[in-house]
């Protein structure tokens, strides 16, 4: 087995022993404090779902507290946007916070627009700052909430769903399970990685 902080054995131990509370709490802090982009957010859901299809969780309470855990977290960051305004911009690059992961989201957010907010749950690092880029421009919040609760509600059900019914399909997947959540890692982290390639080109 590969070792690490994404290796299926970490992830199961620290789900078992949290539980519902920890996986709550994980997901919050993910979308709604500045240092949650260091969670392993999609990995989390894959292997909580995994766990669920083992009998340890009740599948539907499991993605309903992911998804209240996101959108509550997303809301918490719109907030804190919203109140910190232009001069978060400001604020010197320390061990969890760097000015240029903001700049990334404020980015993707003038690109897509409120889009950002659900296509943002599917990406690392974006997922943290979309809505606190959203305060900071301070986007309705009707049409926030509108669009946290639609991303929150796919991104809880699809991947917590995918690490439950694929057990059910291919009974010896947990032979496999950490290669699998670090590919989940791999592909998640694929489009920041290329927009940091991106624009290191157009840098030089």
């Amino acid at each position: 087995m590969i070792d690490g902080i994404f290796s299926s054995e970490t992830l199961i131990y620290l789900i078992k022993i949290t539980g519902y509370l920890g996986i709550f709490t994980t997901i919050f802090a993910e979308t709604g404090l500045l240092i949650g982009f260091i969670f392993p957010g999609d990995s989390l859901l894959f292997t909580a779902g995994f766990l669920a299809s083992q009998g340890f969780f009740n599948i539907y309470f499991l993605c309903l507290i992911i998804f209240v855990a996101a959108v509550v977290g997303d809301s918490v960051g719109y907030a804190f946007g919203l109140k910190t305004g232009p001069r978060i911009f400001k604020r010197e690059d320390s061990l969890f916070f760097h000015k240029q992961n903001l700049i990334r989201a404020q980015n993707f957010y003038e690109k897509y627009g409120a889009l950002t907010i659900v296509w943002a749950r599917f990406i690392p690092v974006i997922r943290t700052f979309a809505p606190i880029v959203a305060g900071i421009g301070k986007m309705n919040y009707k049409k926030f909430i509108f669009f946290n609760i639609i991303g929150g509600f796919f991104w809880a059900v699809s991947i917590t769903f995918a690490g439950y019914y694929l057990p059910k399909v291919f009974p010896e997947i947990d032979k496999y399970l950490t290669l699998l959540i670090f590919l989940i890692v791999f592909i998640s982290l694929l489009p920041p990685a290329i927009q940091f390639l991106k624009e290191l080109k157009k840098n030089h």
